[in-house]
């Protein structure tokens, strides 16, 4: 991108991915195993991990009623706000409501990175006549998940402790709000009223509705995985020490997954890709349970982190193409189908674990979820066959 102001709007999304969704979302992932000593079982991790998606799936929420574009902007700012005090907060108590308030304000804080964030920087391109893409944007997702499981190895071989950890985080937390708050413009006044209107979207329902509930089973299958891999290699003398580095695996899949979906997409449009990339999810979910190995759990999250990022970011272009105007809309009502997922299926996985001793019987539920998911995604592609809405990924 020749533009440097439209790159410095992308690298904004990037750092504020890498704050709000490597740190103050995901740092939670591998940290499980060494907050049990301060009290965190594997029911409460389940739990605090719902009230964080539930923080989540309130940020969708707001990212649906805000209609200003100004607003967006604000509560962009806010968010890249919480993420820090969350990351920060969680160090000083281990009281489990306590935690629980920090887990949902770090969970509006990626809301504010992924939904409202990349509305914003969809119109600043727009606005510049860029291309409208978020391949940088979604890297810093994939690229913040290796940097805190990469941290978090760093930080236990130097024998820091769960708290210090958190605090450490929260100092490059501080390092990253710098060009996430100032290289994201405000938006132009041309921009801040165009969506204002409550114009319902002009998409139809026989359309929308299997994408949502698709979207719902997509959550499902990644929330499982996203938060328990770590504590799932700890329950397992097989797997011992290889949880911060299947988290790091899942990074380095994730980082450049948005922009390979993107390609794909190109060539075989934007259903049939997320056919694929769910596909790919489910058999990433359910591999640890079939071949409890070392090297199946490093292939597994390397798998997970490009199928589930593909999901996210082919779902989130796909509303900036079908609503160019008023994208943020159609995200957030995509992302509620995501985010009430994401609340139930750690609540339940956590308790199955607890009374099982292993995870595999939460996995092997994600797994058929998300394969159901492709399942109403191959009816939509056939109905959809010769309709426009079937979408080409090309310019």
């Amino acid at each position: 991108m020749s533009d440097p102001v439209a790159r410095r709007i992308l690298l904004a999304g990037f750092f504020s991915q890498l704050l709000c969704l490597g740190i103050a979302r995901f740092a939670y992932t591998p940290l499980i195993p060494l907050m049990s000593g301060a009290g965190l079982t594997e029911a409460l991790a389940g739990y605090l991990a719902a009230v964080n998606y539930l923080g989540y799936f309130a940020g969708a929420l707001l990212a649906v009623r805000l209609k200003d574009w100004q607003w967006k902007f604000y509560a962009y700012r806010i968010g890249l706000v919480f993420a820090v005090l969350s990351t920060l907060a969680t160090a000083y108590s281990s009281d489990p409501l306590f935690w629980g308030l920090w887990r949902f304000l770090a969970g509006l804080s990626s809301a504010a990175s992924m939904l409202l964030a990349s509305g914003l920087i969809l119109q600043q391109l727009a606005a510049r006549g860029a291309k409208a893409e978020l391949g940088l944007h979604f890297a810093g997702l994939g690229l913040g998940i290796a940097l805190v499981a990469l941290l978090v190895e760093l930080f236990s071989v130097a024998a820091l402790s769960w708290d210090q950890q958190w605090l450490a985080l929260s100092v490059l937390g501080l390092v990253l709000i710098v060009p996430a708050w100032r290289w994201l413009p405000a938006p132009h006044l041309a921009l801040s009223s165009n969506n204002t209107d409550a114009t319902p979207l002009a998409l139809p329902r026989s359309f929308l509705w299997p994408l949502f509930l698709m979207y719902f089973c997509a959550g499902y299958g990644y929330v499982v995985t996203i938060t328990f891999i770590v504590a799932m290699a700890s329950l397992n003398a097989e797997l011992t020490g290889f949880g911060n580095w299947a988290f790091f695996a899942l990074g380095v899949g994730a980082a450049p997954a948005a922009l390979l979906w993107d390609r794909v997409a190109r060539l075989s449009g934007y259903l049939v890709s997320l056919r694929w990339a769910l596909l790919l999810n489910a058999l990433a979910i359910v591999l640890p349970v079939l071949w409890s190995q070392a090297l199946a759990l490093l292939f597994s999250a390397f798998l997970f982190g490009i199928s589930f990022v593909g999901c996210v970011s082919l779902m989130l272009t796909m509303a900036g193409r079908l609503l160019p105007a008023k994208p943020a809309q159609l995200m957030g009502k995509m992302t509620l189908c995501y985010g009430t997922a994401q609340v139930i299926a750690p609540a339940i996985s956590g308790y199955l674990a607890k009374q099982s001793g292993s995870f595999d019987s939460g996995l092997l539920t994600a797994s058929v979820i998300t394969l159901s998911g492709a399942a109403v995604l191959t009816l939509l592609i056939r109905r959809t066959a010769s309709d426009h809405l079937a979408m080409r990924g090309g310019s």
